[in-house]
């Protein structure tokens, strides 16, 4: 998953614009070609729920999908006005959440774009952003899209607390090679009372956001019914996103190291720090 994190610094941020303003933002058709979507109107398409996503996250719409139009050659020196959107980094991370989760770019997509968002008040280069900063993003997300999660599961028929844990262990047994959420608590040699997202790196969690994501998606695309039926979704979307670990050379995330510090270290470490500038 290091890999993916590396490729997606050099996917992404090359076809990142600068207006006069000093704004970033994304070209819809440069992204469409980055994404592997071959015709624009399956892409367009995607652009369409981005947006329903952004209005019904209370956000304007026209902040961060701007319509523009864009000269094409066509041949003998003619050209010809195309379709084209003005994309915030808000709205890219909007594209990629609502993408097509075949293509293995999304996962990378997902993953740059997650933390770029979620940091932007913080620091402007993702490049720069401390391992720390990293685990902080994306842990905030696995919050965020593991509520989403759990809804999508119980509208599939996952009511009851013991369930929904046999649901969430499928979902590491497929990512972890076999390996539920007991086995992983043991192999990170934790308490108890320790959550285990508390306890990975900014790979780890990127790899559990994806699976959480994905899941989400496919349940609710595929209006999937019964216990049984969402638990199988689990385990093989968590099966997949190991796959594609394996294809890109990454670690396995069970061989991954246990940082150091918890998440909720970080966070007392960065309200003390905000309480030493206020003070100063």
């Amino acid at each position: 998953m290091s890999d993916i994190v590396k490729y997606s610094e050099q996917t992404f941020e090359r076809i990142k614009h600068t207006n006069e303003y000093g704004e970033e933002y994304w070209l819809a058709r440069e992204l469409q070609v980055v994404l592997e979507y071959v015709q624009w109107r399956r892409f367009a398409d995607t652009i369409e729920r981005a947006k329903l996503a952004c209005k019904n996250s209370g956000y304007s719409v026209e902040d961060h999908f701007a319509d523009v139009g864009k000269m094409v050659d066509i041949g003998s020196g003619a050209e010809r006005e195309i379709d084209d959107v003005m994309l915030s980094r808000y709205a890219c991370y909007l594209i990629v959440m609502n993408g097509d989760p075949r293509k293995e770019v999304i996962a990378v997509g997902q993953t740059y774009f997650a933390v770029k968002t979620r940091q932007q008040e913080l620091i402007d280069n993702y490049e720069q952003l401390t391992e720390d900063q990293k685990r902080l993003a994306i842990r905030n997300e696995m919050i965020a899209h593991n509520k989403s999660l759990a809804e999508a599961a119980q509208m599939a028929g996952v009511i009851a607390p013991k369930d929904y844990a046999i649901f969430q262990n499928k979902g590491y047994q497929g990512l972890y090679g076999g390996l539920g959420a007991k086995e992983i608590h043991q192999r990170k040699g934790l308490k108890q009372s320790q959550k285990i997202l508390d306890h990975m790196g900014s790979t780890e969690l990127a790899a559990n956001l994806f699976r959480a994501t994905q899941t989400d998606e496919k349940l609710r695309r595929e209006n999937i019914q019964g216990k049984q039926a969402a638990y199988d979704t689990h385990y093989q979307v968590g099966k997949k996103v190991r796959q594609t670990i394996k294809e890109l050379g990454g670690t396995m995330p069970e061989d991954l190291p246990t940082p150091t510090k918890s998440i909720k270290q970080i966070e007392r470490e960065q309200e003390r720090k905000k309480l030493n500038d206020g003070n100063d």
